[in-house]
């Protein structure tokens, strides 16, 4: 088994990291650069900054807050996500620092983006977020929903990650709207059908509220890769205290 990462997850609007619940009722979480630089010695493995308002304000991601977290995070490879939808902002995300990308609405738009930005810039840097819900008249109990959760797609969201698999997508974020900011723990059944439906790693999201909950994402969920943001921003946990916590357990960590 390869090492699990834990991912710390800021979530950003008017540059400020939030953390909401469902996508909505957002709290301010601090600021970016100060929280960067802190999982940077606290040991993330990787770190991803989503810019939840880009798609709905019909904008690109700020380069800006791009670069200065970036250099706070250092050697710790950022991922981003919110605006994307032409290889140009891939290229831009990548010159401001961004060491991977992560689409999700303008895939879901035009799905022959996916295999673009994989051919031009390599299966390992790209990534597409699902953002699901829960809905009985899809095949699999799970639709895909886009802008910030506000529009349902009608697209089953473990027939769209075997797309996205075949498309060229190196990586697989999937996170749960019900479960969002719950605290409740990650969405298993969800993450699990995705995990189970394709050979990419799979980076649990949304509800991790215990360490037992960490541990359920790899053991009953079958994540490879574990992200957050309440339980770090708040610091009800830290990065090595989870690390120690699935260690023990006998989950292989970085």
């Amino acid at each position: 088994m390869e090492p699990v990462k834990i991912i710390p997850c800021l979530d950003m609007k008017d540059g400020r990291v939030v953390k909401g619940v469902h996508f909505v009722e957002l709290r301010d979480a601090g600021d970016p650069v100060e929280n960067a630089a802190f999982y940077r010695e606290a040991g993330a493995d990787e770190v991803a900054m989503l810019d939840i308002a880009a798609t709905l304000e019909g904008r690109k991601t700020r380069l800006a807050w791009v670069r200065a977290v970036a250099e706070a995070l250092g050697d710790t490879p950022l991922i981003v996500g919110g605006g994307i939808n032409e290889l140009a902002d891939i290229d831009a995300l990548f010159s401001a620092g961004a060491a991977k990308v992560s689409m999700n609405s303008a895939a879901v738009a035009r799905p022959e983006f996916i295999a673009e930005a994989a051919e031009r810039f390599s299966s390992a840097r790209v990534i597409v977020a699902i953002d699901g819900r829960r809905n009985a008249e899809m095949p699999s109990g799970f639709e895909v929903v886009v802008s910030g959760g506000q529009k349902p797609t009608g697209i089953d969201c473990v027939r769209w990650a075997r797309r996205c698999e075949e498309l060229g997508a190196g990586e697989i974020l999937p996170t749960s709207m019900d479960g969002d900011g719950t605290l409740a723990g990650y969405d298993l059944p969800f993450t699990r059908a995705i995990a189970e439906t394709v050979a990419l790693p799979v980076i649990a999201s949304g509800g991790a509220g215990t360490l037992e909950h960490f541990l359920e994402g790899v053991t009953e969920g079958k994540a490879t890769a574990l992200l957050a943001a309440s339980v770090f921003h708040f610091r009800t946990f830290t990065v090595a205290q989870v690390k120690a916590f699935l260690a023990e357990k006998g989950i292989p960590v970085l």
